[in-house]
C-alpha cells in the first residue's frame, strides 16, 4: 500500500522529531538539509526529493531506529513510495547506502570523512565494497544521482542550521506526483533553479 503525501508529511513532522541515530540533529533536521543541499548544488526535483526522503525508511522501521543492527531502511520505504513516485526518486534512495559503500572503495580518505555515526553504520551494512562490486555498483541507473546524494546525506547533519520549511520540499514533491509521466520524466532532468 502507498503512502500518500500527507503520510509523508505527517512522518515527518512527527516521527521525524527523533533525533537522526547518534548524530546532533533530528531525522526531520537531516531531511531538510539534505534537500537543500540538493536544491543549492542545481539537482533535478527528483533529486530534491530522492534527498528529502532518502531515510524515511528510519521513520517506518519496526522498533524504531536501532545503532546496533542495520535495519535496510534504504529498502523499507521503496514499497510504501512505489506507484507514487518515479524511479527517478525511489532508486536514488534505495542505492544511497551501497555509494557509501562505493566511495569509500574509490575514494580514498572517505572514510574519515564521515561522522562516527557513519563509520559505525557503515561497518553494520556491510563495509566498503570490493574494487569488483564497487564498478557493478556504479553500472547501475541512478549510481550517479545516489552518489550525489550520499555527499548531501554527509553534509546535512549541522545542527541549527536554517532551512526551508517541510511544506516548501512537499509542494516540489507533489509536483513529481500529479504531472504526467511524459511531464514527469522531463522534469527529472530539469534543475530545480537555485
Amino acid at each position: 500500500m502507498a503512502l500518500s503525501l500527507e503520510d509523508i508529511a505527517h512522518l515527518l513532522a512527527t516521527q521525524g522529531v527523533n533525533q537522526y541515530g547518534r548524530e546532533a540533529v533530528s531525522q526531520l533536521e537531516h531531511a531538510l538539509q539534505c534537500a537543500q543541499w540538493a536544491e543549492k548544488s542545481g539537482e533535478t526535483p527528483a533529486t530534491v526529493a530522492a534527498a528529502l526522503l532518502h531515510d524515511l525508511g528510519h521513520l517506518l522501521a519496526p522498533g524504531g531506529n536501532t545503532a546496533e543492527q542495520d535495519d535496510l531502511h534504504q529498502y523499507m520505504a521503496i514499497p510504501f513510495l512505489r506507484g507514487l513516485l518515479p524511479d527517478a526518486v525511489l532508486e536514488p534512495i534505495r542505492l544511497h547506502v551501497d555509494a557509501k559503500r562505493y566511495l569509500c572503495t574509490m575514494e580514498p580518505g572517505y572514510w574519515e570523512t564521515l561522522s562516527p555515526a557513519s563509520q559505525h553504520s557503515l561497518v553494520l551494512q556491510g563495509g566498503p565494497f570490493t574494487p569488483k562490486e564497487a564498478m557493478q555498483f556504479a553500472a547501475q541507473p541512478f549510481a550517479q544521482e545516489a552518489i550525489r546524494l550520499r555527499r548531501y546525506d554527509d553534509h546535512a547533519k549541522v545542527p541549527g542550521l536554517v532551512t526551508p520549511p517541510l511544506g516548501y520540499y512537499m509542494a516540489l514533491v507533489q509536483r513529481l506526483v500529479t504531472v504526467p509521466a511524459a511531464v514527469a520524466a522531463a522534469a527529472e532532468l530539469a534543475p530545480v533553479a537555485a
